[in-house]
């Protein structure tokens, strides 16, 4: 298949239930496995992004979404499953185009993972009430309660590496909770945002409860975190962008969550089972091609386990294959532009003329396309640049150690704290590492699960609040005390 061959939605906003071509300027929108051009974007101006909010906004205010019942809210978050499931090929397909990833990744990963975090937060309408009580000073008879509401409209912004799933971590418990989305996807893979907001139409959500803006950060994401009606930001990316949120959301004091980068470690202890922990940590760093936010990047071997771990990790680096997203043979696909591959590039050529080795050849990969091969570098001082900055590229750093608390001090030694990873078979080191480690998740015995009951998120630069579990509902819902008297 080529992605002449997919059929592909409008390349415009959806607002308010319409498809609005308006905008300043352009953006090309290529596939990262051909660099290929197969279409343009309109970038939102502040008008587009205004006529988005304002129409969130309204399906906000609407008899017809605010005063629906939750069990109603409910079946509408089922049937926008039921309609991606049933529309899964297609959907899997755009994503695959967009991303570059294999299309059985998409088939196995996004597409079923997309309908876990819809049926998920589809259970949680009817349970998002609030509770009744006593005041324990009042000096009059009273009847006191507190109410739970949605915060109104949010702004969820999502990066390019997962963006069907990645949409989905914000806009999912946004509207369990009643509230409405304006979402903007990254530039780079806009298709999967515009399905599933025709599918939301489609299966009946309000006009306007899920609204799609396309462009860049500079003027579309910029016009949409300082809107003035926007009451919560969602986002998913860069440190640096995340902090120019931050600092945008101060003069209206809007709730903001956001899930930013990371440098995640993986420790290998000397009991580790070797034949489980080999193949792991390699594709912890290497699955998705390094672009994933909590991608294990740097690992810690025991030193009697050093040599070993290495020859496995480039045993497992030579079995991935590399090619197009429509291949099956394909086991990791390009990066995402030719803008990243030179990123990664350039921190892979500085590490090599620093004097780190890398750990065996590097495999082949693609003549066009944005492809870059699995790379181990080895013996990599805690203090290089290429174990401190995210890389976003498959490019493990690899670092001996001789006792299992110097491998938490280095691997806690980052500005970041996303996710860390153990391999043990000692059950008191797993509790003592998972302790000690400075992430918002540790993964012992396996690596990179998510999971739409569980909290997701970062400590220190990584992040301000958890996505997931019953604890994203603290972002989308205000609390309110209600107290009447009774004398």
């Amino acid at each position: 298949m080529s992605w002449e061959q997919i059929e592909r939605p409008v390349l415009g906003h959806r607002i308010g239930g319409h498809v609005v071509m308006r905008g300043e300027g352009a953006l090309a929108v290529e596939d990262p496995c051909s660099a290929r051009p197969y279409g343009e974007i309109p970038i939102a101006s502040a008008a587009e992004v205004d006529a988005a909010v304002a129409a969130a906004k309204a399906a906000f205010r609407a008899p017809a979404w605010r005063q629906l019942a939750p069990l109603a809210r409910e079946r509408l978050l089922h049937k926008l499953a039921d309609a991606i499931e049933a529309d899964a090929p297609r959907m899997a397909a755009l994503e695959a185009l967009d991303t570059g990833r294999p299309i059985a990744l998409t088939e196995t990963v996004d597409i079923p993972g997309a309908c876990a975090w819809l049926r998920t937060y589809a259970g949680w309408p009817t349970k998002l009430h609030g509770r009744a009580g006593s005041l324990a000073a009042a000096t009059i008879p009273h009847h006191a309660y507190v109410r739970r509401e949605p915060v109104g409209v949010v702004a969820a912004i999502t990066p390019w590496n997962f963006p069907l799933i990645l949409s989905l971590f914000k806009i999912a418990p946004a509207l369990a909770a009643g509230c409405t989305v304006v979402l903007k996807p990254a530039p780079e893979t806009p298709l999967t945002a515009l399905r599933l907001a025709e599918l939301a139409l489609q299966v009946g959500f309000p006009p306007g409860v899920l609204n799609v803006v396309l462009g860049d950060g500079a003027s579309t994401g910029a016009a949409l975190v300082t809107h003035p009606d926007v009451a919560k930001i969602a986002f998913t990316g860069s440190t640096a962008t995340g902090q120019a949120i931050l600092r945008s959301s101060v003069p209206e004091l809007k709730r903001v969550t956001l899930e930013l980068g990371g440098k995640s470690p993986s420790i290998i202890c000397a009991d580790a089972d070797l034949a489980r922990a080999i193949p792991e940590a390699a594709m912890a760093c290497f699955f998705n091609s390094g672009q994933v936010c909590y991608a294990g990047t740097r690992l810690y071997v025991h030193r009697s386990q050093y040599e070993a771990v290495l020859q496995g990790l480039a045993e497992v680096a030579g079995t991935l294959k590399l090619g197009p997203s429509w291949s099956r043979d394909s086991a990791l696909g390009p990066l995402i532009s030719a803008r990243q591959r030179d990123k990664v590039d350039g921190l892979v050529s500085r590490a090599r003329a620093s004097g780190i080795a890398e750990a065996g050849p590097r495999g082949a990969a693609p003549e066009h396309g944005h492809y870059y091969a699995p790379t181990i570098l080895r013996d990599v001082p805690p203090e290089a640049e290429i174990a401190r900055e995210e890389v976003f590229g498959p490019v493990l750093a690899v670092t001996a150690f001789d006792d299992v608390d110097e491998a938490i001090a280095m691997a806690n030694d980052s500005v970041y704290g996303l996710a860390a990873h153990v391999w043990t078979r000692d059950l008191r080191i797993a509790h003592h590492a998972s302790a000690r480690l400075e992430a918002g998740t540790v993964f012992v015995n396996c690596m990179l699960l998510a999971d739409p009951s569980f909290p997701f998120g970062g400590m220190k630069k990584s992040g301000i609040g958890r996505e997931n579990g019953a604890e994203v509902f603290d972002a989308y819902l205000e609390t309110k005390s209600v107290v009447i008297a009774l004398n």
